[in-house]
């Protein structure tokens, strides 16, 4: 980048949300500014509505030329990749604002992709109205791996003492469990380790969380630690990384927030959202890895029940905007 604010798209998601507002509030502050220059791709209406609750929000630019992003000095440029999007009904489920909020995700990728803009923050859409949409979707990180051709992907949760890769997303418990599988641990690690180089960490520690109670008791309460989960610890080992466990699940993630740990992998979606979103629910950030551009998100839903009322809080997107900005300015953005 030399030395420049990396050009990062942040998509709206869905406009009955809270995506307007906390995009409002955060692009209020000086912070995201001072990292980046933000380009929203979304339905500058939206925005305009949502900044009537906030003092101090910028004003927008609708921009149609995806070559030239800037816009004057002050200003927020916008782009709504041909759709405007529907008007805003806080709280409300619209087919429509699923779809656009989708369109913007995948226009955000492909300006990712051609070097457009240097990476993209996301914030929350309903599955449901994606769903009810027609789109087959289960969410951000599905759409983006199969846009970029991503086969070997992770969801992760950062924060400042807490950063969790899950082995995997969004599947059923019972199928989750039947993905604890040696190869996949293995490649989880690897891709932990090699984010956390990137972000400086000259020897990463990282802990690998059991499946059972007590990470198995030696066989008593299941065998997965045995069989799975210990071999691929052994087998990082020998590739030179400092990894260790498993460990019993109900104490590893308060060790690695004492600073023990660098990175715990969870072994499913609620093991390792649960203590995060408990600790730090305003500060967390969901992290792609595994794909060839640089993607953060808010780590919420749309929270209907709030959309529209001022009461929501922008922290989460701060600190997206914040580590979607550190990681674009790596010099090797492969797998960001």
């Amino acid at each position: 980048m030399s030395g420049e604010r990396p050009m990062l798209a942040i998509t709206m998601g869905d406009v009955n949300g809270v995506g307007p507002e906390i995009l409002a509030k955060a692009l209020a502050r000086p912070e995201p500014w001072h990292c980046c220059t933000p380009v929203v791709v979304g339905s500058m209406r939206a925005y305009v509505r949502a900044c009537e609750r906030v003092p101090g929000a910028p004003p927008a630019e609708l921009l149609a030329d995806a070559r030239d992003l800037r816009c004057a000095k002050g200003r927020v440029a916008f782009i709504n990749a041909g759709h405007e999007g529907p008007e805003m009904r806080p709280g409300v489920l619209d087919p429509e604002a699923g779809r656009c909020a989708i369109e913007w995700v995948k226009h955000a990728v492909r300006l990712a992709v051609e070097g457009i803009v240097d990476g993209m923050v996301t914030c929350p859409i309903s599955k449901e109205c994606v769903h009810r949409a027609g789109i087959a979707c289960s969410g951000h990180t599905d759409l983006i791996a199969e846009m970029t051709g991503s086969r070997d992907y992770r969801m992760c949760l950062f924060t400042d003492t807490m950063r969790i890769v899950h082995i995997t997303a969004h599947l059923s418990l019972r199928d989750a469990l039947d993905a604890v599988k040696a190869d996949r641990i293995a490649a989880s690690i690897r891709i932990g380790h090699d984010a956390l180089r990137r972000m400086g960490f000259a020897r990463p520690r990282i802990a690998v969380a059991g499946l059972n109670p007590h990470a198995g008791e030696a066989g008593a309460f299941g065998r997965e630690e045995i069989e799975e989960i210990a071999p691929a610890v052994t087998r990082c080992q020998a590739e030179g990384m400092d990894c260790t466990g498993p460990y019993p699940p109900d104490t590893v993630f308060g060790r690695m927030r004492a600073g023990e740990f660098d990175m715990v992998i969870a072994m499913y979606h609620d093991q390792g959202h649960i203590p995060l979103k408990l600790i730090a629910m305003d500060e967390g950030v969901n992290v792609t890895l595994g794909i060839p551009i640089v993607r953060t998100s808010v780590d919420h839903g749309t929270a209907y029940d709030i959309a529209g009322k001022g009461l929501a809080r922008e922290q989460s997107l701060c600190a997206a905007i914040r580590l979607a900005a550190q990681l674009a300015q790596e010099p090797d953005r492969t797998h960001a």
